[in-house]
């Protein structure tokens, strides 16, 4: 619940609380009755008459629209989660481009502070917190994946 008061679904912070999809949601269990008038006029309207071979032949017992619906579902679902990854695939694709950005910065920065060291002039420092890649990438949350992953399970 503290992950998500303050809405902190990153990666380190659903390793450190040992999260998966599955901890995401609580089954509730819930109780439906009826009032004692309603189950009284339900007993009222069950008919007398037997029930024939040509009531039966009216129900629809093919399965095959309940499974094209979760098929649908199922589909809609894992569309869903493939843009998640794309998400988190740009997220990494990034970040190891700031990286190499950084490492060249500081390769530049360290070259250039041996020319100054070798003229007697003062060294620049190596962490520049003004430069915007050192800034870092904020991380994707990771809550819609888990509640996309949840209904994928369900179908």
């Amino acid at each position: 619940m503290d992950l998500y008061r303050n809405n902190n679904f990153t990666g380190e912070k659903l390793r450190e609380k040992i999260l998966s999809w599955v901890d995401i949601f609580e089954e509730i269990p819930i109780k439906v009755s009826n009032s004692a008038l309603i189950s009284a006029f339900m007993t009222e309207l069950e008919p007398d008459t037997p029930v024939t071979q040509g009531d039966y032949d009216r129900l629809q017992l093919s399965p095959n629209p309940f499974l094209e619906r979760n098929m649908e579902f199922l589909i809609e679902c894992m569309d869903d989660l493939s843009m998640e990854q794309q998400k988190f695939q740009f997220y990494y694709r990034s970040q190891s481009s700031q990286q190499a950005q950084q490492q060249a910065w500081l390769q530049k920065r360290r070259d250039e502070n041996k020319a100054r060291k070798a003229a007697g002039e003062e060294p620049l420092p190596e962490e520049d917190s003004a430069n915007p890649i050192f800034k870092p990438i904020p991380e994707p949350p990771r809550l819609e994946s888990f509640l996309i992953t949840n209904r994928i399970a369900n179908y």
